[in-house]
């Protein structure tokens, strides 16, 4: 927002000057757009890290039925003969 004055002197009686002053609003803007983004991205890489440890549980799990299923095969295999 401007503000106006009026200045006198001897050299230019009525002279008129208009200031102007930032409120620091950008600052402020900026700053919180900052801590939104770093705080979005802390997100998104915990969500990351989690989706991974679900993943490997998975892939883990799947591999112990696999194992289990290869033995009760086995089994049946020599109950066969």
């Amino acid at each position: 927002m401007a503000d106006e004055r009026i200045v006198s002197s001897d050299a230019a009686p009525h002279t008129t000057v208009i200031e102007r002053r930032g409120g620091g609003g950008t600052a402020m803007i900026a700053v919180v757009l900052l801590i939104a983004v770093l705080i979005g991205g802390f997100y998104l890489f915990s969500r990351q890290g989690a989706q991974n440890s679900k993943d490997a549980a998975i892939t883990s799990a799947a591999k112990s039925v696999g194992g289990a299923a290869d033995k009760v095969g086995d089994a049946v295999g020599s109950g066969k003969e």
